[in-house]
């Protein structure tokens, strides 16, 4: 972030109109008249003293405006107050809380478990008196809080979301989980170690502050990132990447992937046993990836449809051409799934028909049920954001990290804190953690136009979103098409991913797989414990809704990559000797992984 006195530097204060201006004395007329042109002195407006405000308010908001919750809890207030009645029955259900207590103390069985996905309680430590008691006490306290923001009528619905999605935040602070004299997988560790595990635990926690607890193990272009290949094509916003093959015969039809430019690519080429790279280019495929350059506050002002020009077109346009016209297999992870939808569907406006097959990895293009991080894009949100922006051009790795982690507090920070900090115990640094902390930014411009247009206009769903200067329609996508999703995705989640059945009536098949938004994908076969769902449907068949499909699409064991191989086969042609790395238009530039994925 820039530093604040960088953005008045050179500038003055435009004067009050009451302010006198001194008249000009008359032995120096002459000398005005005669002195050269001066430059103009920048002003500060008023706008800029805001912006200066809200970026000094970020560092302690997190990139969150300060208006919106307070908005929000007025909101429930006025309500609550206005029902006087509702809220006063609110004593009733607390005294029926207190009795369902007294009964689980009696019997000794618990009258309420853990919502599906809480590990709070977990432990078997847990389920021991008297800490079976503070278990039931806190499950039962937190169904009559959520009750009580429940209970007023006349809230607006996204005003209620923030409100219970703020307290479920408190709650999660206050559980005594995370108290270390209230937790007994804790206090059982202290005493049987000493309070060797505290000291270790301090030592987590000096080690991970100076970032060495997950940014080690691992070179990218080594050990990460290592799959033979060739950058072939280089812009200001993409290198591609061609893959060596590794067969005698490739399918007739490459396949190009296109990953979301807010994570590095290759969380689809891990270590060489959960590369799916790796594993499609020995499955006989030839494979082209697009690694996206780091932005920084130079390209502030790059559009979104940039990304689609320069990115997903220019790679098509290589491909096209180093492949000898073959239609191409074109694949999008999370964003990159949303900014290829809008390609394809821009190319058939075009009556352009380079390609064979969409395949969408966690991928939305209805943004109505975008899940909890949709709760914080709002007008005065992205007006806050756009300013602390402004200031430094792009959105840093670390305030996106942080509104992910805010999404999953439990899991991602009070678990985590428990384990390293309390526990004393530490998870070996893996690939999926090197990746996840090997951050990329965002350009200004592109984020607000995204937030904007998908999350809080849904105008990609609804036909207003325009790509080169005409709209798009995702019917226009006359493709068979591959879908994707994951069972605990937080970011894209899975039935808002499922809403393509309803903007596209093309030959779809939807899986459904075990895990979230990254490790979900990363499933190579041999994994342990996973599942999937499969089903197609028919171009112009009925639709049925999600959890109708749920019910009725069987579980299989294993990994879904199999069943999107033999996808891909299903749809293409004859196999033929593997293309030329590059060619002549396109001599390769350097080994793989190319230099944009290095930029820090």
């Amino acid at each position: 972030m820039l530093d604040q006195p960088a953005l008045v530097q050179d500038a003055v204060l435009v004067p009050e109109a009451r302010d006198p201006v001194p008249p000009v004395p008359p032995h120096d007329l002459n000398a005005l008249s005669s002195a050269k042109t001066l430059e103009p002195v920048p002003m500060v407006t008023p706008h800029d003293l805001d912006r200066i405000l809200h970026v000094l308010q970020s560092r302690f908001t997190a990139g969150r405006s300060p208006s919106t919750e307070p908005l929000a809890f007025l909101d429930w207030t006025a309500h609550a107050a206005d029902a006087p009645f509702q809220m006063s029955a609110l004593g009733v259900d607390a005294f029926r809380q207190w009795l369902r207590l007294a009964a689980a103390t009696v019997s000794r069985k618990p009258v309420i478990e853990p919502a599906s996905g809480d590990r709070r309680f977990a432990g078997a430590a847990w389920h021991d008196r008297p800490f079976d008691l503070v278990t039931q006490a806190v499950l039962l306290g937190e169904e009559w809080v959520e009750n009580v923001v429940q209970t007023p009528g006349g809230v607006d619905k996204h005003n209620r979301d923030i409100v219970a999605f703020t307290v479920r935040q408190w709650l999660d602070f206050v559980s005594p989980s995370n108290i270390p004299w209230l937790n007994p997988e804790v206090i059982e560790t202290t005493w049987s170690t000493g309070g060797r595990n505290l000291v270790t635990g301090l030592g987590n926690a000096v080690r991970e502050l100076a970032g060495g607890s997950t940014k080690r193990g691992f070179t990218v272009g080594a050990d990460l990132a290592a799959t033979p290949g060739k950058v072939v094509f280089r812009n200001e916003l993409i290198e591609l990447i061609q893959y060596a093959p590794t067969t005698p015969t490739v399918g007739a039809e490459p396949v190009l992937i296109v990953p979301a430019w807010i994570m590095k690519y290759y969380i689809l080429d891990l270590s060489p046993k959960n590369s799916l790279i790796r594993w499609l280019v020995s499955e006989g495929h030839t494979v082209f990836a697009i690694s996206w350059r780091n932005p920084g506050a130079e390209m502030r002002d790059t559009p979104f449809d940039a990304y689609r020009e320069k990115g997903v077109m220019a790679a098509i346009d290589a491909i096209d051409t180093i492949c000898g016209h073959a239609k191409i297999h074109a694949t999008g992870y999370c964003l990159g799934g949303t900014l290829l939808t809008i390609a394809a569907a821009a190319m058939a406006r075009d009556g352009d028909h380079r390609l064979a097959s969409m395949t969408l990895f966690a991928a939305q293009t209805d943004f109505t049920e975008a899940g909890e991080l949709q709760l914080f894009i709002t007008e005065d949100q992205l007006d806050f954001l756009n300013d602390v922006m402004h200031a430094q051009g792009y959105l840093d790795s670390a305030q996106m990290a942080g509104a992910f982690t805010m999404l999953r507090s439990n899991d991602l920070v009070w678990a985590h804190a428990i384990r390293d900090y309390l526990l004393g115990e530490q998870d070996e640094p893996n690939d999926l953690m090197f990746w996840n902390a090997d951050g990329t930014r965002l350009p200004a411009r592109m984020h607000i136009e995204y937030l904007r247009h998908m999350f809080l206009n849904n105008d990609l769903a609804e036909g207003r979103f325009q790509a080169g200067g005409r709209p798009v329609e995702i019917e226009d996508i006359k493709l068979p098409i591959f879908v994707v999703s994951t069972e605990h995705d937080h970011i894209a989640p899975w039935r808002s991913v499922f809403k393509l059945h309803l903007l596209n009536s093309s030959d779809l098949t939807f899986v459904l797989t075990s895990g979230g938004h990254n490790a979900g994908i990363v499933s190579e076969p041999g994994h342990p414990r996973r599942h999937f769902r499969i089903g197609t449907r028919e171009a112009s068949a009925r639709t049925r809704g999600p959890d109708e499909w749920q019910r009725d699409t069987p579980v299989q064991d294993g990994s879904w990559w199999l069943a999107w191989n033999d996808w891909l086969n299903l749809h293409s042609g004859p196999r033929i000797a593997p293309p030329a790395m590059g060619g002549p238009s396109y001599a390769p530039l350097c080994d793989a992984p190319g230099t944009y994925v290095l930029e820090a």
